[in-house]
């Protein structure tokens, strides 16, 4: 009877998994496509869309109109606009800091690279000692299955 006979895995075609109906698997041989920089770029371009579609329906959603006072400077905008204002610049107060936050660690970590390739330039080179192996140990003898 042939059909019950093991059936020999084709590499061009798949692995065939006895037993599962003649169902096959992908073949082994064909390797996944990895990441790349324009398919980033298209999920980005793609997710931005998707955020200015939402945003663009918030205002239009939110389109009474109020008065905003600013530092001494008035006008009406639609609300959906003043609330979209109102957390860029709540962005702007935790963006702004980090950023200085973030310069001013890189000048102290390029100050500190800086100082420790001076100094090592000023330490002179010690000859290097040779290597010590070490000696080889005795083999263990084998301890009893516990009972």
């Amino acid at each position: 009877m042939a059909g019950n006979a093991p059936q020999e895995p084709d590499p061009a075609r798949g692995a065939v998994v006895p037993g599962a109906g003649g169902t096959t698997i992908a073949p082994e041989h064909e390797k996944v496509p990895g990441r790349s920089r324009l398919g980033g770029l298209w999920v980005m371009l793609a997710s931005g869309a998707v955020v200015l579609v939402l945003l663009l329906v918030f205002i239009l959603q939110n389109g009474q109109r109020i008065q905003i006072h600013l530092y001494g400077a008035h006008w009406n905008a639609p609300l959906g606009v003043a609330l979209l204002m109102a957390a860029a610049l709540g962005v702007l107060l935790v963006v702004v800091p980090g950023a200085g936050r973030i310069i001013q660690l890189r000048r102290k970590a390029r100050s500190l690279h800086q100082d420790r390739e001076r100094l090592l330039e000023q330490v002179p080179q010690a000859p290097q000692a040779p290597q010590v192996s070490q000696p080889p140990q005795a083999p263990q003898a084998p301890q009893a299955p516990p009972q």
